[in-house]
């Protein structure tokens, strides 16, 4: 895959927008770190401390030089305080999908920016002429990912029994899509 580049002006929906990680989002992503769900979901380490932070953001960055996706920093919009990650992940672009992924500092919780990031990165994913489906995978018990889905515009499509192993065991996940817009 060809290296990517962020867009500019930078996605935005709502008080968030999307946009690339700096050093000062060093103390979102050890908050993040403290949830015991995420570690098992990513490569951001439990209880990870600065060089972990630092780390993640190189890795981060690495996603656009290699052409695997595209990975930001959730920040207030006016405010710019860094809120969660938002993710698209384009190894099937060339069957004309992407999966999305977000999360959200526990600190930044129950205030709808999950859903806002979603918004925003589905907004941007439309400006990919190859991409015509974004699809989410989320574990059943995960209602407020599922509830920041459907407010995103994401539709509930089936119950992938036993598709993936998180933290030794498999589990289950519930497929949702977004699919592109009809122009018009």
């Amino acid at each position: 895959m060809s290296p990517l580049v962020l867009p500019s002006p930078a996605p935005s929906f709502g008080n968030v927008r999307l946009r690339a990680f700096t050093e000062r989002d060093v103390d979102m992503l050890r908050d993040l770190a403290t949830d015991p769900y995420v570690p098992t979901i990513g490569s951001l380490p439990g209880r990870a401390g600065r060089a972990d932070a630092l780390s993640y953001m190189e890795r981060q960055a690495t996603r656009l030089v290699t052409g695997a996706g595209y990975s930001w920093c959730v920040a207030h919009r006016d405010t710019d305080e860094a809120l969660g990650t938002a993710g698209l992940h384009l190894a099937p672009i060339a069957a004309g999908r992407a999966t999305a992924g977000y999360a959200v500092a526990p600190r930044s919780r129950a205030r709808g920016v999950a859903g806002q990031a979603l918004t925003a990165l589905t907004g941007f994913a439309w400006s990919l002429p190859e991409l015509h489906r974004i699809e989410l995978y989320i574990e059943p018990w995960n209602v407020a990912s599922q509830r920041a889905a459907g407010r995103a515009g994401y539709e509930r499509e089936g119950l992938l029994r036993s598709h993936q192993e998180i933290n030794g065991r498999r589990v289950d996940m519930i497929l949702y899509a977004a699919i592109r817009p009809a122009p018009g």
